[in-house]
């Protein structure tokens, strides 16, 4: 089914504009993985030269907004308002209706970007328009037991940890361990089972 609602081209935060993912910006998010690839590279799963190329972001940018208008993604990039730099990506993705309701959430940001609270403000407005537009109950965000900042971000979002999955996903080369973290939509809080 494709999702009805018009995709917004930007949600806007104080700092920063979250723009939909468009094919037309593949040199602006090749850009940003080739400028962050070492600072990424422990949180993500190991990638071939090619995923650093604008050809490359531009299928992937293309395959998003098809996610986007069948309703099962959205991926936004995260914009300097002022320099107009791509600074991070957030995606909130396999999301499902019906009685499930849920999704995965996944970002990231740039190295000389992070201790600021970009990343709280980008999340707190797209997490506040998809469980508005989409009427999700669950957001799900999973993350290394080391790394501290993504536990501190979530725990600052309200996430709570649920449990601990072992060998959960294979990043950096290898299976690694990850904590399970949800957030409930606080407009279902008060629904009885």
């Amino acid at each position: 089914m494709i999702f009805s609602r018009k995709a917004p081209e930007s949600l806007q935060t104080e700092r920063l504009s979250l723009v939909q993912a468009n094919p037309k910006q593949a040199k602006l998010w090749a850009g940003f993985q080739q400028q962050n690839r070492a600072h990424l590279a422990p949180w993500d799963p190991l990638r071939d030269e090619a995923f650093f190329t604008a050809y490359a972001w531009q299928l992937r940018l293309e395959n998003a907004r098809l996610q986007y208008q069948q309703g099962s993604a959205a991926h936004w990039a995260l914009l300097d308002k002022c320099s107009g730099e791509m600074l991070g990506q957030c995606s909130f993705s396999n999301i499902v209706q019906g009685p499930f309701m849920a999704c995965h959430l996944g970002y990231s940001l740039a190295a000389h970007a992070e201790g600021k609270g970009l990343m709280f403000e980008a999340l707190s407005t797209a997490i506040e328009h998809l469980f508005c537009t989409r009427d999700l109950h669950r957001i799900m965000a999973n993350h290394l037991p080391s790394n501290l900042r993504s536990a501190q971000l979530l725990q600052r979002l309200n996430f709570e940890k649920e449990g601990y999955a072992r060998s959960y996903l294979k990043i950096a080369g290898r299976w690694q361990d990850h904590v399970l973290n949800s957030l409930i939509n606080p407009a279902h809080s008060q629904i009885s089972v």
